[in-house]
């Protein structure tokens, strides 16, 4: 009796690993597949793009990088992104700690509208700016009278990136907080421990893989974004132009060396991103590695 349980058992272990075991065939397939897709859409661009930035020479790349329309379009990128992923980092813990730690009225709605950049159209993003704070928009007679400039100036290019970016960090942070849970701020806050406190010493450090890991995708968004920026800029060389809009004036100007050569600069920032990403991934599966050892030792 007890062998022909040991067969049936056999038997169906054979049977569960044929159903889930592809055929080599099949994994061959797809792993080719898998390599020509990231070949063509993924691999030939990026090396045409440093072929092409260096297709004159290294003298012409670095003048093209370095005269001062792309200097400033550097800068402008630069300072975009400087003021818009911080902004963003705290509204994203901000959010993310409400709609995770508390229960409220339009916590639903919250979630749509921190989606809702996702949905919208970059381009229906810079209108919008520029129907409110446009010179025929709702508040630009105002603005006009005042003397304040945002539209066409940096002060609407940095609400244009903080609106194309501000998901990132929350809906990284969002799904953490939630499979957390609550419990040791609640321990935290027993023991005594003051709401900063308990804010560095537990809840920072619990998310901070998946927080840095928003501020990479939210940096290289925010460095890369052109949809909503081209509307609100004016496209005024060497004032509003950053780097994608100045890399579009030059390919359009069919100055293709100086075009590829900032997109090369664009393009390390994305192997720069990728590179982090896979850092940190890394880096957090180690950590969550140890603590499982760690925890099954005791």
């Amino acid at each position: 009796m007890g062998g022909i349980v040991s067969n049936l058992h056999s038997s169906s272990a054979q049977r569960v690993q044929g159903a889930t075991t592809e055929a080599p065939w099949i994994r061959y397939s797809l792993i080719a597949t898998s390599l020509i897709f990231l070949t063509l859409f993924l691999i030939l661009p990026l090396v045409v793009v440093f072929v092409e930035a260096f297709s004159k020479g290294a003298g012409v790349y670095f003048a093209a990088i370095t005269e001062p329309e792309a200097a400033h379009a550097i800068k402008l990128t630069l300072i975009a992104a400087a003021i818009a992923v911080p902004c963003n980092v705290i509204f994203g813990l901000a959010a993310s700690w409400a709609i995770a730690k508390f229960q409220f009225r339009g916590k639903q709605l919250a979630i749509t509208l921190i989606d809702l950049p996702f949905a919208v159209s970059p381009v229906i993003a810079g209108l919008i700016y520029m129907l409110l704070f446009g010179a025929q928009g709702f508040f630009g007679h105002w603005l006009m009278d005042h003397d304040i400039r945002i539209m066409f100036a940096v002060p609407g290019i940095v609400l244009a990136t903080v609106f194309i970016t501000f998901p990132f960090i929350a809906r990284e942070l969002i799904p953490l907080m939630q499979e957390q849970g609550k419990e040791q701020e609640e321990a935290a806050i027993t023991l005594g421990a003051s709401g900063w406190k308990m804010f560095f010493r537990v809840t920072l450090p619990s998310i901070k893989w998946g927080l840095l890991y928003g501020i990479i995708l939210c940096n290289a968004r925010a460095m890369g974004e052109f949809g909503a920026v081209s509307v609100v800029s004016g496209k005024i060389r060497g004032q509003t132009n950053t780097m994608p809009l100045h890399i579009e004036i030059l390919y359009n100007e069919y100055q293709f060396a100086a075009a590829f050569a900032v997109a090369s600069l664009l393009a390390l920032l994305a192997l720069v991103t990728l590179v982090l990403k896979s850092a940190l991934e890394w880096k957090a599966a180690r950590e969550h590695e140890l603590a499982v050892r760690t925890a099954q030792a005791q």
